[in-house]
């Protein structure tokens, strides 16, 4: 019964899922369209840009991942007090015991971009001894190039077999994974281009709300073709 549940909510977050793409497209025309982009928001597209040439150039460091993975599921276990052992990692996977676990512990290594988490803690670490923060193009460069490593990464292994996906079922793990990463893209959108956070909000009320009504409207309609098609009126 509750998978079958997660499948109906999968399915109910599937117009979001193309409001939200919709909207990236729409961000990012906003913001290509505005004022020039900083310096900081072209070091953060260098950065992804970057490790995008190594991903299509070079061995993909699939161990570094995997750790990133386990440590991953190890914090978000953390968070809600769960207690982590036994990190095993390796080429073919890894693996993390957990005192409990949830669906946000299960699926934060889909959306929470875990090396990126790393350098950004780092720079908040060197911002609370040195003000203004140095080098402020090569943190971002940084967050660029772990972000895209996560997002490659992810796209890679949600192609595989994944227990982690399974367990709450494809459909609305896929969803769910797909809405958060592209909810943190706009975020990030917002806070490193001329999109504002206004612009963004109104962006997606409005893509959110028309998706949803172009589906209300398709099911009434194909309700009215059903009624007619049964009583033949």
């Amino acid at each position: 019964m509750a998978q079958f549940l997660r499948v109906l909510v999968g399915l109910a977050l599937l117009p979001a899922c193309w409001a939200f793409a919709r909207s990236l497209v729409h961000g990012v025309m906003v913001a290509a369209g505005g004022a020039a982009f900083s310096v900081e928001a072209i070091s953060l597209l260098a950065g992804m840009a970057a490790f995008a040439l190594c991903w299509a150039t070079i061995s993909h460091p699939v161990r570094m991942y995997v750790l990133g993975h386990e440590l991953t599921h190890a914090l978000w276990g953390l968070l809600f007090g769960a207690r982590p052992s036994d990190v095993r990692v390796s080429e073919s996977g890894g693996s993390v015991k957990l005192t409990k676990s949830n669906m946000l512990i299960t699926l934060a290594p889909y959306f929470f971009p875990f090396y990126t988490f790393v350098v950004i803690i780092a720079a908040l670490v060197t911002f609370a001894f040195l003000r203004p923060l140095p080098f402020l193009p090569l943190w971002m460069f940084l967050i660029g190039f772990t972000w895209a490593f996560h997002l490659l990464f992810t796209l890679e292994t949600l192609t595989q077999r994944q227990p982690d996906v399974k367990l709450y079922g494809r459909i609305f793990s896929w969803a769910f994974i797909f809405l958060v990463n592209v909810a943190l893209v706009l975020i990030w959108l917002a806070a490193t281009t001329p999109l504002t956070f206004a612009q963004l909000g109104g962006i997606l009320v409005e893509r959110v709300f028309s998706a949803y009504i172009a589906v209300g409207l398709f099911a009434w309609r194909g309700c009215l073709w059903l009624w007619k098609l049964c009583t033949g009126r």
